[in-house]
């Protein structure tokens, strides 16, 4: 019960304060995480160019590095804004997509979570490519389990000094020494594009407002959870889930969360 109060204490948090949260993320998902954390009660950014994501990383409340869509010149703006990042006590989340993939994609994932974030929060593939682990990634989609890779997350959360988040059909994240488990979602969130890259992004936001990282991300990834099975009980499909989605993390209530948060 503790944990459920934390979840909806957490939510209000962010719409009582709206975090600024400074996004370098890929081009793919920046309408559907800007409409997410604006929904959620953030107020987003999406700053990309090396020549000012320092300067906004400074005023911002988190950030999120998503690497995504990948070149030279954002990898430089990423390493410009955890350095600002880390100077200034702003927490930051990695969110490693596809890492495993390509050689370059992997090498810039390691190289990130080496610098201080927050949370590392990815599906189980990201996980293991990040912790130099065996296997190989199909593309952006994971190829294994989060309960497979949950041993892995955490000696990588305990070497690092860190938080992971596996993302999948249950939830994990770990600092090394807790563990908590979310059973909220839904299959059809699946079907949508980004739909961890938003994880990753409402994770930022609640880090600006609840400090244990742990924490942060769990009650994050309760709500995210929690409003895709809201979203899917009121579509037809992955068109309609995410329009429903942003409503449901408008109007979200405390009563609901209370009765349908599912965390232990």
């Amino acid at each position: 019960m503790e944990l459920i109060s934390g979840v909806w204490e957490s939510l209000k948090a962010v719409r009582d304060r709206a975090p600024l949260v400074h996004n370098i993320t890929n081009y793919v998902v920046m309408n559907n995480t800007a409409n997410a954390l604006l929904a959620v009660g953030a107020s987003p950014a999406m700053v990309h160019a090396r020549e000012e994501v320092a300067d906004f990383t400074a005023i911002a409340q988190a950030l999120v590095v998503n690497i995504g869509t990948l070149s030279p010149e954002w990898v430089e703006g990423m390493k410009l804004a955890v350095a600002t990042a880390r100077r200034v006590g702003v927490p930051w989340v990695l969110d490693p997509v596809g890492a495993g993939a390509t050689r370059y994609r992997t090498t810039t994932a390691g190289e990130l979570a080496r610098q201080g974030p927050a949370v590392i929060r990815g599906n189980a593939s990201e996980v293991l490519a990040v912790a130099g682990a065996a296997g190989f990634t199909r593309g952006v989609d994971s190829t294994r389990s989060s309960e497979e890779s949950l041993e892995v997350a955490r000696e990588l959360a305990t070497s690092l000094g860190t938080v992971v988040a596996i993302t999948g059909r249950t939830d994990y994240i770990t600092d090394g020494s807790r563990v908590l488990a979310v059973d909220n979602g839904h299959a059809l969130m699946a079907r949508v594009t980004g739909m961890g890259c938003t994880a990753s992004a409402l994770v930022a936001a609640f880090l600006a407002v609840e400090p244990d990282a742990v924490l942060a991300a769990t009650h994050a990834l309760v709500v995210l959870g929690l409003a895709g099975e809201l979203a899917a009980e009121r579509s037809q499909g992955p068109g309609s889930l995410q329009l429903h989605l942003l409503d449901v993390l408008y109007t979200l209530d405390e009563a609901t969360v209370r009765a349908r948060a599912r965390v232990r």
